[in-house]
């Protein structure tokens, strides 16, 4: 709900949180309170700044009012020029050479309809929109500040309009999608960053006087630093406390700041990186700045990340697969890279099936001459060399054996060694002068051209049309280099933003043509993870680490701002080519199975005992997918300083979960567990049992031989190997029945972890470094009389 007080004063409200500002009688916007829901007023002047003295050594803004400083008070979206000296939000110039703005209020409405902005992806659905507009007289424009409160899931939503009404160009040199000054606090900022294969780990900072920055100029939303971002109270845990969450519905360049002034106010930005950014702006033309979404919670860090999460699943995911149960899929990179023929193709999808899984992806090196990542990319035929049938004929002959069919593209990019690049060199990114950087051996196409963004729709139309195509990867394996467009009338101060318009027209165009594709967005793993990507694909590879420790760390990071049903998680090969670390399949399936699970390895080489592994994993998967993807997620300790930590999947109505404990290092004899549940019925009674897994005897080595008359060279056994293969060893029962107030605040024990002193099989843990159990509950549906 949003109200439109007497004196300026705007409130809105969602279900838990209020956001209150003014138009002061100057015209400046003052912001004063973001937080937990308050009710609404008649006068709010109990939150208004006081300056009845003023302050020395300061501008004032006006000598009819010489106590206000615009450097001393909150502000909803600031320029330079007027007194403010912290960081603006926007930066423009004047075809005078004029950078001094000076926007006041001109006026205010609410409406159900959320305005489209221009070129961009937004947020959608049941809401309320606030419009505040601006004006500046003598510069000649306008400034829109839109507002979207999403009551249920706590989420408010910014963008900002920039209207030229006069006669002569303004260059925006910065404009910011959002800006929020905050009271005094001690505040630490959360960030997550990385690199490849090293996606999203969480960081801390604390803010202090200065600036705290974070951003991308590689040309996509990166795999460095991540858009979203968070800013928590001193004292707010996982469960408990006061923080903000922040995002922006944008793939491209983005910045994200906090900034505390000598006066300790605290500044928050995100938006476009100003970086080597400059629009000129025509008459009657307007500019939109992508959309910020911001979220406040009162309820710790997982509070806030469940209205992220709700938002996401809601507001940002949309069409076809809004809401539906993703498949099981295998895809066969790591199985062959591009070393395939149509029979070993036939052989991993006849594995496929056998095992459960629902969907076969074809990955890269189906196309062109594409032999290894020097060649074929831009030229969208198949290689009839390795597929004789076709992409028609191989998708017919995976369906009848009861599989879908996926297909892996990257239409962004293209290789010297090409045809499209032999006939179209003028459509890569590169430069008259220059010798063009190449990344995994490519170049990027330039999608600011009409004629280039064209091709790709045409070609992507003819692949999508070739066979009974259900699921689509798109990937982009490579930064920006040698930025440049010849594009008639380009500037090069716009191009990465008009690149990723360009990308958001191609995607706009193919998944409304194909509405019930599943496209799964990819870019080199994690480099191009954002809410822009989500409006159009409603899922991503969510690294190209599938290291189960390391994906404690990477999963763990990108729950802080998205769902789990976006991110997905392949069981790969037991030993990791990211870090060569080993690990045991039961494990690797624990991690994947918090969000899509797939598989990546080759399916026809499991052992007996791993397919045996697989066939229970994946009925465990299918009878729980829907909380496995859809369930309100929260975390449980932290396994970076903990040596482990804990997932929860909670139903929405508090009727099962799921728990994940991941271990990281054990430490031997160090006693006994007490696990503990989060956000249960307090007074319903719980069934709860431990997944059944599968240890292979090789797991307990030399201790084999213990009772043993005769030894077994464990080193060069045959025989031992073939043991090892079909016997198969369970995991210890764990089954209890306990009510809700039980699990969560006293816990349970589980059984004894292994130590020197014995291993009993019925009641025993035999539990490892890089190890994990997952745990079920289900409300029982005949609950006990009081």
């Amino acid at each position: 709900m949003i109200f439109i007080n007497k004196d300026n004063v705007f409130h809105l409200q969602t279900a838990k949180t209020s956001y209150v500002f003014r138009a002061l009688p100057t015209g400046q916007l003052e912001g004063m309170y973001y937080g937990r829901r308050i009710r609404n007023a008649e006068s709010f002047e109990f939150i208004y700044d006081k300056h009845a003295a003023g302050y020395s050594n300061s501008t004032a803004y006006t000598q009819d009012d010489t106590t206000l400083s615009l450097d001393h008070i909150a502000l909803e979206y600031s320029a330079y020029g007027k007194g403010d000296y912290r960081l603006p939000a926007m930066q423009l110039l004047s075809e005078d050479g004029i950078f001094t703005t000076d926007f006041k209020f001109k006026s205010a409405s609410v409406s159900k309809a959320k305005p489209e902005l221009k070129g961009l992806p937004s947020s959608y659905g049941e809401s309320d929109t606030l419009t505040v507009v601006l004006e500046d007289t003598a510069l000649g424009a306008e400034l829109h500040l839109y507002y979207t409160a999403f009551e249920k899931c706590n989420v408010i939503t910014r963008s900002t309009r920039l209207v030229n009404k006069s006669s002569r160009d303004i260059k925006i040199r910065s404009m910011m999608s959002m800006q929020l000054d905050l009271q005094r606090g001690d505040y630490v900022m959360l960030t997550f960053d990385g690199t490849w294969v090293r996606e999203r780990y969480k960081h801390e900072h604390d803010i202090v006087s200065g600036v705290t920055e974070i951003g991308s100029i590689s040309g996509a939303s990166s795999n460095r630093h991540n858009p979203f971002f968070a800013l928590r109270d001193r004292e707010c845990n996982e469960h408990s406390g006061d923080c903000y969450g922040f995002n922006l519905v944008y793939s491209g360049n983005h910045i994200a700041r906090a900034e505390v002034s000598p006066h300790g106010l605290v500044r928050i930005q995100n938006g476009i990186n100003p970086f080597e950014f400059e629009w000129t702006l025509k008459k009657d033309k307007y500019f939109d700045t992508p959309e910020s979404v911001m979220t406040f919670s009162h309820e710790g860090l997982n509070g806030m990340s469940r209205n992220m999460h709700d938002f996401v699943n809601e507001h940002i995911v949309r069409g076809y697969w809004k809401g539906r149960e993703r498949p099981v899929l295998v895809n066969n990179w790591e199985a062959t890279t591009f070393n395939f023929n149509e029979k070993k193709i036939l052989d991993i999808a006849a594995a496929t099936k056998e095992i459960g899984a629902e969907m076969f992806v074809l990955d890269d090196g189906w196309f062109g001459k594409r032999n290894n990542d020097k060649a074929g990319l831009g030229d969208w035929y198949v290689n009839k060399k390795k597929l004789p049938s076709g992409i028609d004929g191989l998708s017919k002959k995976i369906n009848d054996m009861g599989l879908q069919f996926g297909l892996w593209v990257e239409p962004e990019m293209v290789n010297p060694d090409s045809d499209l690049y032999r006939a179209h060199p003028d459509w890569a990114v590169t430069t008259d002068v220059y010798t063009p950087s190449q990344g995994r051996n490519q170049l990027i196409l330039d999608l600011t051209k009409a004629e280039v963004r064209e091709y790709i729709i045409n070609a992507m139309i003819d692949v999508f049309r070739s066979g009974n195509i259900a699921y689509i990867k798109w990937d982009n394996n490579r930064h920006f280099s040698d930025v440049f467009s010849r594009r008639k009338g380009a500037r090069s101060g716009e191009f990465f933003h008009r690149y990723i318009m360009g990308l958001y027209e191609i995607w706009e165009a193919l998944t409304t043509k194909f509405p019930e594709i599943l496209f799964e967005a990819c870019s080199s793993g994690g480099n191009r993870f954002d809410l822009g990507t989500f409006c159009y694909m409603p899922q991503c590879w969510t690294s190209d680490n599938t290291d189960p420790l390391d994906r404690v760390h990477i999963q763990g990071g990108t729950s802080y701002g998205y769902p789990q049903s976006v991110m997905t998680m392949h069981v790969a090969c037991a030993t990791s080519f990211a870090d060569f670390r080993w690990s045991n399949i039961e494990h690797r399936f624990n991690v994947s199975a918090f969000g899509v699970l797939g598989y990546e390895l080759d399916v026809t080489q499991l052992t007996r005992f791993e397919r045996a592994c697989v066939k229970k994993q994946i009925e465990f998967y299918k009878q729980h997918r829907r909380l496995l993807q859809f369930g309100d997620f929260s975390r449980i300790g932290d396994i970076a300083t903990q040596d482990r930590c804990k997932w929860q999947i909670t139903a929405k109505d508090g009727s099962e979960a799921v728990m994940g404990y991941f271990v990281d290092r054990i430490t031997p004899n160090w006693g006994n567990d007490v696990i503990k549940f989060v956000s249960l019925r307090e007074e319903t009674l719980y069934d709860m049992t431990a997944r059944l897994q599968l240890l292979n005897l090789k797991t307990f080595s030399d201790m084999i031989n213990v009772p043993l008359p005769k030894k077994i060279n464990m080193e060069d056994s045959v025989f031992f190997d073939y043991i090892c293969d079909i016997v198969k060893l369970r995991s210890e029962k764990e089954n209890y029945s306990i009510y809700g107030d039980s699990l969560m605040y006293s816990g349970f024990k589980p059984k004894q972890p292994y130590n020197l002193s014995g291993y009993k099989f019925s009641n025993s843990r035999m539990i490892l470094d890089n190890d994990s159990r997952m745990y079920y509950l289900k409300a029982r549906a005949e609950q006990p009389a009081e």
